[in-house]
């Protein structure tokens, strides 16, 4: 049997039916070769499906609900539908064939989550970032992308931010280092307008900002930047985002998600409160601006 011609990014609903998928197999006491064996479905595929990789087509996803002995016809349809609703990118479909794969498939998340927990130690996160900084930054960690390549990251990274102001809006804990108001990414006023923007951001009853200063010394975050994200729906777990040059990270293991959110605890105990953070912003705002020099 075959899977959907176009894959697509892993969304919240295709990953709440891969493990939906996974259960009822536990259930019924089968291996995934014992399935292979009933339905022709190929285990390699099986694996693909139930890790959330690929969204079955409706006549394998039958196949395998007949294996689990599903008969009830209000499951069956609950799942073929949260299995139609899996493709749906909303305006992620338009950067979706431009945008790397695993960025495209945190986007997804992200626009479904509930909330985001997230420590930068190098940037200002993306939902907070100004347009001539996102531009200056994504040139700075890219710099053999073309102008399209950037301006299209750019604009996505934008749309990511309306997230913020829709009428459930996403609620963010962003904790910076205090080394991502000292590096100059794009120049003097690109930073002050950043800062600006933060300020202006913080006022957001939706969203919260910290600041762990230089004289906080060694901290849990010194490791690397890091996002955790929880969902409205219960039967949707929380997971871990890492990106790094080693390539983007998903973390889904109760034990690793427990482990983050402990490290996020430990960090929004060592930085300064939000007033306290604002003020230190607002003063290294004046340190960029002309008239405040950056000496």
């Amino acid at each position: 049997m075959e899977l959907s011609a176009r894959r697509q990014p892993p969304t919240v609903r295709l990953r709440r039916l891969a493990a939906e998928l996974r259960r009822l197999r536990t259930e019924a006491d089968l291996t995934r070769e014992e399935v292979s064996d009933e339905t022709s479905i190929n285990p390699a595929t099986l694996y693909r499906i139930e890790t959330a990789k690929v969204r079955p087509q409706r006549r394998t996803l039958m196949a395998m609900l007949d294996a689990y002995g599903i008969t009830d016809e209000d499951q069956r349809n609950e799942l073929i539908a949260l299995s139609r609703q899996a493709t749906q990118l909303g305006w992620l479909q338009t950067y979706e064939s431009e945008l790397p794969e695993l960025y495209t498939t945190y986007i997804s998340f992200e626009a479904e989550a509930r909330s985001v927990h997230n420590y930068e130690s190098l940037f200002v996160p993306g939902l907070l970032q100004t347009e001539d900084y996102a531009h200056a930054v994504i040139r700075g960690v890219l710099p053999f992308a073309s102008d399209a390549e950037v301006q299209t990251r750019v604009e996505a990274r934008l749309q990511r931010q309306e997230s913020l102001h829709k009428s459930d809006p996403l609620r963010v804990w962003a904790i910076l280092d205090e080394a991502v108001l000292h590096r100059l990414a794009g120049g003097p006023k690109v930073m002050v307008d950043q800062f600006d923007a933060l300020v202006k951001a913080s006022d957001q009853p939706n969203i919260t900002l910290q600041v762990i200063p230089f004289t906080s010394g060694a901290h849990a975050g010194m490791p690397g930047s890091f996002v955790v994200m929880d969902f409205p729906d219960p039967a949707d777990p929380a997971l871990v985002y890492i990106d790094s040059m080693a390539g983007d990270l998903f973390l889904e293991r109760e034990a690793d998600v427990r482990r983050y959110t402990t490290t996020f605890e430990h960090l929004r105990a060592t930085a300064l409160d939000p007033t306290s953070s604002i003020k230190l912003i607002s003063g290294q705002a004046a340190a960029f601006s002309p008239q405040g020099g950056t000496g």
